[in-house]
């Protein structure tokens, strides 16, 4: 049997509409971003059978647990059951967490020169490299490789790499893809497939 991964990203936090870079500070859901959690969990009940039988893993971030426990509600899953992982945390930005671009742009001039939209966060002078975010996101992918349906919750730019990292993908590819708050990823047999209202079966 393959495995089959639902991959989320948490809903639209308060920090996402002021333009502001989260890493791992934290910031509650809008009414917008509690609104899409349904939508996308609703989706989600519609093609996972018996929620009982899959695995669920959240950052510990608390707009990813705000986002779980939304989730659980919706598809009838015990909440304290839900698993939750440093791995899939949201990348460190470090000083820069809570900025914004302007603002980071002022005061570190010669960090964010030379680079692209894509992959700016990496230059933060505390925060995470690259490197070590794919690492922890390969661990997690390894240790869950013998569990056959897994319904992970993670962020933005966090899920890109895995998504990058699962379909092999390389770097400057994955930094491009889709962070839509409007639906959730479905992993499997090294293929990605969004699963939102666009999607052909929930017309």
């Amino acid at each position: 049997m393959s495995q089959i991964i639902y991959l989320f990203r948490h809903g639209e936090t308060v920090f996402n509409t002021k333009g502001r870079y989260q890493g791992e500070l934290d910031s509650p859901l809008t009414d917008n971003g509690i609104a899409q959690v349904k939508q996308n969990a609703k989706l989600l009940k519609s093609v996972i059978g018996d929620p009982n039988d899959w695995r669920i893993v959240s950052s510990p971030l608390g707009r990813a647990l705000q986002s779980t426990k939304i989730i659980c509600e919706t598809i009838g899953y015990d909440f304290r059951k839900v698993e939750k992982d440093n791995r899939l945390s949201e990348v460190a930005v470090g000083s820069w967490a809570g900025l914004t671009t302007n603002e980071i742009e002022r005061s570190w001039p010669n960090l964010v020169n030379n680079t692209d939209l894509y992959s700016w966060y990496f230059n933060s002078p505390d925060g995470e490299s690259y490197e070590t975010v794919v690492n922890r996101l390969s661990e997690w992918l390894k240790n869950i490789k013998s569990e056959p349906k897994v319904i992970a919750v993670s962020h933005g730019l966090t899920g890109r790499i895995l998504r990058g990292l699962y379909s092999e993908m390389e770097k400057d590819d994955a930094l491009k893809l889709d962070v839509s708050h409007e639906g959730f990823f479905k992993l499997s047999e090294k293929e990605i497939q969004k699963i939102s209202l666009d999607f052909d079966d929930f017309y």
